[in-house]
Parts: structure tokens; C-alpha cells; sequence
């Protein structure tokens, strides 16, 4: 049978016991010393032995002692190993599974924590976590980007961080566990963004809510950055309203030509000219018609381009030779200051279309006349810049960074007398973006406008 702990500190107390009955009872009958000194010889000798055989004997519970403190550390690399056949051995074999289980526990933690703060990290919305007092715990790099916190915020309430009482409020309402809500901020501090903002509260565990029996733990605020969103929703707004307006004008034309005609005007001497103008109309609806589906296919992903090769003199006088009666008829001259050979990258088709509607724009609001230029130089290895030069009425400062827009005018009455659809410098930015280069303009209201873009160069 094996001895316990208690037993084997008892028999080694009655061994030490008996040992020094013994070496006093020898020393004192054998050598005839006297009782006093073998007395104190002999429990010199055994509180030697006594040390010797306690410091072996304690060993396993100053190990266990240690591991214990390594434990309250938390350095679980390495387990107990206690050689002894009594309660100290179960105890450690309890321990090293208690070891290993908390390291199990700590991996699993460890891995999940790793885990959400990768999925923080890459979310491309905000996450704001506050705990139940209300104030910042955790914030993931996408809410600092969004907002350009560069200070530390945790323990900080989000009203003095975002600065917006009524997201304070929500998140307060949250935590109270009244309801999660879901709310719309626009903050002009922030570069005038506009988010969509997801309240929750934090719910605690079934153990906690047992044990401490509290509610909300806290609550966590998503923020979705939709600035881009409703920028594009007013864009499709005013699309729909132009569109709608650029239809009806022509619409109510034809409509009210065609009824004076059917009420009798037929036979009249006027109906030449009704029919005229109702023909007239009907083109204008075909060209914008014609506009907004060009920009639709363009806008397609599967838009392709055929690329290759092209030299840009040769294509800038087919363009010429095809828009040489408009220019006659207005007397305007046009040339070309372009070095040959000038090789581009484009789909030709495209290219020509580009040159075509840059050059008719600056015909329509040139004055008779007057002067274009096509001009292009080789700003680097990599593209040409090309610009069409007119000294025609020119465009306001305030109106230029909108003429690429769809439908913009900047002289709307002009702009439908002279046949535009308002469509054609849309249709040019979005065939240069598809070439891979880029559309702006300069001008000097009242005396002419420059409108560059750049091309790939082929050398």
C-alpha cells in the first residue's frame, strides 16, 4: 500500500525520533560522556539529517510552489514534474491538466481575438465599441481614417470625438437597452460626409446575466460611409429631371405643331413649315436618344476598346475633311500644329468621335470667322497632350469644373438653339477615361477656351 503525504512526514518525525534516542543512548553508555553533551551531540546530528532529509522531502511542494507563481504570470510554457507516489503527485498531475487547459483556453482567445481584430481591420465601415458607462473602448483603423482621429480616444465619450448629440443620444439608448436604432449624420466637420450610422446594444452572456444579473454590456456603432451614395443619388436626381426637361421641350413642339395641323392647318400655306420643324424636333430627340446610348454602352463593363496604333495626323484630317462644311458655313479656319510622325494608342472609331465632338463645340460657340487650333505635345514617354483652341465666347470660371457633366449648359437657350444635347463633353470625358488618359479645360470667358486631353504615346 502506498503512504500518503501526512504518513511519511509521521514516519520520518519518529525516525528522526528514534534516531536520536538512539545516538544519545550510544553515545552516553559507550562512551561515557555525559548527558548533557550527548544530548546535544546527537540533535546536532539529527537536525542535520533532519534538514538533509526535509529539503528532499519539501522539494515537490516548492516546485508546485513556483509553477503556482508562474501560473499567476501567466507562463504556462512548462509543466510541473513532481516524483513522488502520494497526494503531492496527484496534486501536480491536476495542475499540469489545469496548465494545459488554460493554454488550450488562452489559444482559443487568442486566435479569436486575433481573428475579429483582423475582421476589424479590414471592414471597410467603422466600428465604435463603448462600454456600459458610455465610454470608447475599441475603434477600428477604418472609423480613424474616416473621421482623422489621431489621438488617442479610448475612454473618451463619442460626443467628444465626433462632436453629434443626437448619435450620443442613440448610442445612450442603446445601452439602456430601449432599442437599437439605425440614424443618418451628416457632419460638416468632417468635409461635409454623410453616414449611415447602425446602433446595437451589447448583450452579456447567459452566466453573466445569472451572476450579476446586468443588462446591456455596452453598444456598438457601424458607420457607413454613403457621402459617395448620395452624391450619386442627386446625380441620378438631376439626370432625371434633365433628361425629362431635354425630352419635353422637343416633345411639347412636335405635339402642338402636329394638333394645328390636324385641326386644318394642312391645307394652309404654313404647313411646309410646321412639318419643317416638326422634322427638326425629331432629329433633336433621335441625337439625344443617340447621346444617351452611346454613354450607356460606354459606362458598360463590357465596353471594349480596339486598340492600336494610330498616326494622329492622319486622323485629325479625316475629322477635318468630315466637319469641313460646318466650318465653311461659319467661316472659321481651322489648323493643325501637330509633329509628325505622332503615333497614338486608341480605339479610332473613339478617337475620332472625341475630335469631332471638341472640335463641333468650339464651332458652335466660336464666333464667324474665328479660329480653332488642334495642337498636341509629348508631355513624357508614356502620353501626348492634345488640345483644341477656339477664341469663341468662352466659359465662366465658376461654371468649368461642370461642363463635363451630363445635360450641363452653361448657356441653355444658346446651347438648344444651336442643336446640343448636352451630352457630347459627357461622352468625351468617358471615352478619354476608357483610353487610360485624362480631360480638363481652361478659358477666359469672353475670349475663347482651350480643352486638353491626353492619349497614350506610342513610341
Amino acid at each position: 500500500m502506498k503512504l500518503r503525504f501526512q504518513w511519511k512526514l509521521m514516519a520520518l518525525l519518529v525516525s528522526l525520533l528514534l534516531l536520536f534516542f538512539l545516538l544519545q543512548s550510544y553515545l552516553f553508555y559507550s562512551f561515557e560522556k555525559s548527558f548533557f553533551f550527548s544530548s546535544l551531540l546527537s540533535f546536532f546530528i539529527v537536525a542535520i539529517l533532519a534538514l538533509v532529509f526535509l529539503k528532499s522531502f519539501t522539494q515537490p511542494i516548492r516546485d508546485l510552489t513556483e509553477l503556482l507563481k508562474r501560473l499567476t504570470r501567466n507562463e504556462l510554457e512548462k509543466e510541473a514534474q513532481v516524483f513522488s507516489k502520494d497526494e503531492l503527485s496527484t496534486l501536480t498531475k491536476t495542475i499540469n491538466e489545469m496548465i494545459v487547459q488554460l493554454r488550450n483556453k488562452i489559444e482559443e482567445i487568442t486566435i479569436e481575438k486575433e481573428y475579429l481584430q483582423t475582421v476589424l481591420k479590414g471592414m471597410a465601415e467603422g466600428v465604435l465599441v463603448v462600454d456600459d458607462r458610455g465610454r470608447i473602448v475599441m475603434i477600428n483603423d477604418a472609423l480613424r481614417k474616416l473621421f482623422s482621429l489621431s489621438t488617442e480616444v479610448v475612454d473618451k465619450t463619442p460626443l467628444e470625438v465626433i462632436r453629434n448629440s443626437e448619435l450620443e443620444g442613440t448610442i445612450q439608448e442603446a445601452i439602456r437597452g430601449e432599442k437599437n436604432s439605425s440614424l443618418e449624420l451628416t457632419l460638416p466637420s468632417f468635409l461635409g460626409k454623410t453616414f449611415e450610422v447602425n446602433v446595437v446594444g451589447i448583450l452579456p452572456s447567459d452566466e453573466e446575466f445569472h451572476k450579476m444579473g446586468k443588462g446591456i454590456r455596452g453598444a456598438i456603432a457601424v458607420f457607413h460611409d454613403i457621402s459617395r451614395l448620395k452624391e450619386l443619388e442627386k446625380i441620378r436626381q438631376d439626370f432625371v429631371a434633365n433628361v425629362s426637361h431635354e425630352l419635353r421641350t422637343p416633345l411639347t413642339t412636335i405635339k402642338g405643331y402636329a394638333e394645328t395641323l390636324l385641326e386644318g392647318a394642312l391645307k394652309e400655306e404654313v404647313a411646309y413649315q410646321f412639318v419643317q420643324v416638326i422634322k427638326r424636333q425629331s432629329d433633336r430627340l433621335t441625337k439625344i436618344v443617340e447621346d444617351l446610348l452611346a454613354l450607356s454602352k460606354i459606362e458598360l463593363k463590357e465596353f471594349q476598346l480596339k486598340i492600336e496604333t494610330l498616326p494622329f495626323h492622319e486622323l485629325a484630317e479625316d475629322v477635318l475633311r468630315y466637319i469641313q462644311e460646318a466650318t465653311e458655313k461659319k467661316k472659321i479656319s481651322i489648323s493643325l500644329e501637330l509633329p509628325t510622325p505622332l503615333m497614338v494608342k486608341g480605339d479610332r472609331h473613339y478617337l475620332e468621335q472625341i475630335l469631332i465632338n471638341l472640335i463641333d463645340n468650339a464651332i458652335k460657340y466660336g464666333r464667324e470667322g474665328g479660329k480653332i487650333t488642334v495642337s498636341a505635345v509629348q508631355r513624357n514617354q508614356s502620353e501626348v497632350e492634345i488640345s483644341v483652341i477656339d477664341n469663341g465666347i468662352g466659359i465662366p470660371k465658376e461654371d468649368l469644373p461642370r461642363i463635363f457633366e451630363r445635360f450641363y449648359r452653361v448657356d441653355k437657350g444658346r446651347s438648344q438653339e444651336l442643336g446640343g444635347t448636352g451630352l457630347g463633353l459627357s461622352i468625351v470625358k468617358h471615352l478619354i477615361s476608357a483610353h487610360g488618359g485624362r480631360v480638363w479645360a481652361e478659358s477666359q470667358f469672353g475670349e475663347g477656351s482651350t480643352f486638353y486631353f491626353t492619349l497614350p504615346f506610342h513610341i
